[in-house]
């Protein structure tokens, strides 16, 4: 991705590149997928970078946040609709989505005692609720399982008996990163029936069900989701059907770059020491896989000693912090790599730098070049 733009970096070069045309032409993939007349909200906490929110602002149909952070970018960005959800919101932030005028998703009984007791008129809420099952599988389950996400279907009646809030939907986001669109696209029906049925039996006037995101991809090749069951889910008429998407809308748009600074051989593995690592993009090491690079060769070597170079081996690719568990990749094979090359890990644009413990050790972070 854009190796003429890095290797005109300052060497060293760290960056991250985000690509805000891939983050237009992403979207209007998704919309085109998604059932007609769908809300399609991109979950900021994927990347919040200013301009990648902005750029999905625009070709969005609005935003979803979950802090006051995220929040004041969404408002900052002209957000044409916000929904906010998350399990701990304090009293500052309800108060900051009720003035912004969003949709709460609100996640227990107190919260929804909280919000009416702070808004200046009974507001409008989706109800998170955890529902026994799920049947999605994807790197992290939020319902089916004791989780802090949302009120156990046993509890609904209790809740829906708060006064001082409008509740008109729910809110049923069940996984993330799930790469098994058949099942997605059937979950998406059971979430509609199901919602259909709860207000029908709770006296609930239904307007909205937020299925959340959780469309996936695989870092390790270039497989994801695929949507297009999605369309032919059928939405009753005057039924608002929101996704959330985020890693999907993201992660294609964005790559971490960062030169290789060192190259040797220790106990018979070859490592890349990086000027970067798992403080910049922290996903690999959580998740516990390798990501996979291309190489940016660098000709320029302007130092009067040899530049080291292998030919023909496998590498660890690892990061400059003093830490073992600094590696974004282990085992792949490289043809010829020279210190001063650029390793550039693509499907960075979500859960990268947003993710990454930045201040571990002080270094300099990458800069952010946007194109």
């Amino acid at each position: 991705m854009h190796a003429d733009l890095l290797r005109a970096l300052p060497a060293p070069a760290c960056a991250y590149v985000y690509d805000t045309a891939a983050l237009r032409a992403r979207a209007a993939m998704v919309r085109r997928a998604l059932p007609p007349k769908a809300t399609l909200l991109y979950a900021v906490k994927a990347n919040g970078h200013p301009a990648v929110v902005e750029a999905l602002a625009g070709v969005c149909d609005g935003l979803e946040v979950a802090s006051g952070g995220e929040l004041a970018l969404a408002v900052t960005a002209g957000a044409r609709r916000i929904v906010f959800g998350g399990p701990a919101k304090t009293d500052a932030e309800l108060r900051a989505a009720v003035a912004a005028g969003a949709l709460i998703n609100v996640e227990s009984e107190h919260e929804l005692r909280r919000l009416a007791a702070i808004a200046p008129r009974p507001p409008q809420v989706c109800l998170r609720v955890n529902r026994p099952g799920g049947g999605l599988r994807g790197s992290h389950t939020m319902t089916g399982a004791p989780t802090p996400f949302g009120i156990d279907e046993s509890r609904l009646g209790e809740a829906l008996r708060v006064p001082g809030v409008e509740v008109v939907g729910f809110h049923l986001h069940a996984v993330s990163n799930n790469l098994d669109g058949t099942a997605h696209a059937a979950f998406v029906r059971d979430a509609l029936d199901w919602s259909l049925r709860a207000a029908g039996s709770n006296g609930v006037d239904l307007r909205v069900v937020n299925v959340g995101g959780g469309f996936g991809i695989d870092y390790q090749s270039r497989a994801e989701m695929d949507l297009s069951d999605l369309s032919s889910v059928v939405v009753p008429a005057g039924l608002d059907l929101i996704f959330e998407p985020g890693r999907y809308l993201a992660a294609d748009a964005g790559a971490y770059a960062a030169t290789v600074l060192d190259l040797k051989t220790t106990h018979g593995r070859t490592f890349a020491v990086l000027r970067g690592g798992t403080h910049h993009f922290r996903l690999p090491a959580a998740w516990g896989y390798s990501h996979p690079f291309t190489i940016v060769p660098v000709d320029d070597w302007p130092h009067p000693y040899p530049r080291p170079e292998v030919t023909d081996t496998e590498v660890d690719a690892v990061g400059e912090l003093c830490t073992p568990r600094d590696v974004l990749t282990r085992g792949r094979h490289v043809t010829r790599l020279r210190a001063g090359d650029i390793l550039v890990f693509a499907r960075a644009g979500a859960y990268g730098w947003d993710i990454s413990h930045h201040e571990f050790l002080r270094h300099d972070p990458p800069v952010f070049v946007i194109v």
